[in-house]
């Protein structure tokens, strides 16, 4: 696989880090999570292909243990605020001049500088911070936050996953490390790019819920069908809007015009009244004909049995039989393999783990004795 022989140190947060993790060993990348001691379980569900080691980072020797595994690494990624790992002696400052190649990714809400570089938040602050979430509603409602997605996940750990793939590939031609500033807001914001660059030419000119791509548009936005299920409309070029019209049964001449803005509550309501006239499977069977932008919302349910996505085998089952997004993108030659092997329990891989970093039986013995590690003893390797 494309990052196979990286070994990537994973100290275990909740949500953006296990994702970036997630990514980085569905690639390829050896990744060990550093789980606390005296922990009974972790809520990391995005642990596939993972190992776990138990520290009890309380005691010096444990911090010795991690540095340890640290500057014997290729990367380090850490999700906590800022100063939380200087004060264990374990900053980039220090790490980087025991291992000068070593990649220190630092993911966190607000970003190492700045006045709130040490504040607690969550996405929807992160979003509200980056000025996505303005945009965000319907006319008339208060912004709303897309689920957890647009800060922990495309801004947080996906956005700090290339940053690592890119001190990766840098550090070929250079032979070195360096740090990785990951901020939720500046990767929400960045992921909204567009949204910024095209205020130009006029997507966004309107308050929120009013303009082409945020619900204002009538042939833009998801329509009721007679069995309580949703149709998603994206006819924005003329030449899908004539096909969407022919896939309704309407005559455009019958019609405001498509861009006449003041029409499109008029609009939207013959649509809904149209779309509400036939079940999803309907109206799937006579857009899947045409070149209308026009799909069924599916359910979680009901993605894998799409045909388009069983062609593509674009998911598929965890280890414990439920259905999951297959890892994207698809590479030609070094596609991702993705563990079918359970989300690792605290500490179960400690031993082989240390084992692997050149770890004596006595010195593991000695660790575990002093209760410096824990190891799950019902699936270890002892």
């Amino acid at each position: 696989m494309a990052l196979a022989g990286v070994r990537v140190i994973e100290l275990a947060g909740l949500a953006p880090a296990p994702f970036c993790g997630m990514i980085l060993a569905d690639f390829g990348a050896k990744v060990i999570r550093v789980d606390r001691t005296k922990t009974l379980a972790s809520l990391d569900t995005l642990a596939r292909g993972k190992q776990s080691v138990a520290i009890n980072l309380k005691t010096p020797e444990g911090i010795s243990l991690l540095r340890n595994l640290c500057v014997q690494s290729d990367v380090v990624l850490e999700p906590y605020r800022k100063g939380v790992m200087e004060k264990l002696g374990l900053g980039p400052s220090e790490l980087l001049k025991q291992n000068p190649r070593l990649i220190y990714a630092r993911l966190t809400g607000y970003g190492q500088s700045g006045c709130f570089a040490s504040a607690a938040g969550h996405d929807i602050n992160y979003v509200a911070m980056s000025g996505l979430l303005s945009r965000l509603g319907r006319s008339g409602e208060k912004p709303y936050a897309p689920l957890n997605l647009l800060a922990d996940f495309a801004g947080g750990g996906l956005t700090c996953a290339l940053g690592i793939v890119l001190a990766l590939f840098e550090r070929t031609k250079s032979g070195k490390g360096q740090i990785i500033d990951a901020s939720m807001v500046e990767g929400a914001a960045y992921t909204g790019s567009f949204v910024w660059k095209s205020h130009s030419i006029g997507l966004w000119e309107s308050d929120r819920g009013q303009n082409m791509l945020d619900s204002g548009a009538p042939f833009y936005d998801t329509y009721r069908t007679s069995d309580g299920k949703y149709i998603a409309v994206g006819a924005l070029e003329p030449q899908f809007y004539q096909q969407l019209l022919k896939g309704l049964e309407l005559e455009d001449e019958g019609l405001p015009p498509q861009m006449s803005v003041g029409d499109w509550p008029e609009l939207r309501r013959i649509f809904t009244e149209r779309f509400a006239s036939k079940t999803q499977a309907e109206w799937s069977r006579i857009f899947d004909k045409i070149d209308a932008c026009t799909t069924p919302v599916l359910s979680f349910d009901e993605v894998s049995s799409h045909p388009h996505n069983q062609e593509r085998g674009s998911f598929m089952k965890d280890s414990e039989g439920a259905e999951c997004p297959r890892p994207a993108p698809v590479l030609s030659r070094t596609p991702a393999k993705p563990s079918s092997t359970s989300n690792p329990s605290v500490g179960e891989h400690t031993v082989e783990v240390l084992e692997e970093y050149n770890f004596t039986s006595a010195e593991i013995n000695k660790l575990l004795a002093a209760g410096i590690i824990e190891c799950n003893a019902s699936k270890a390797k002892l």
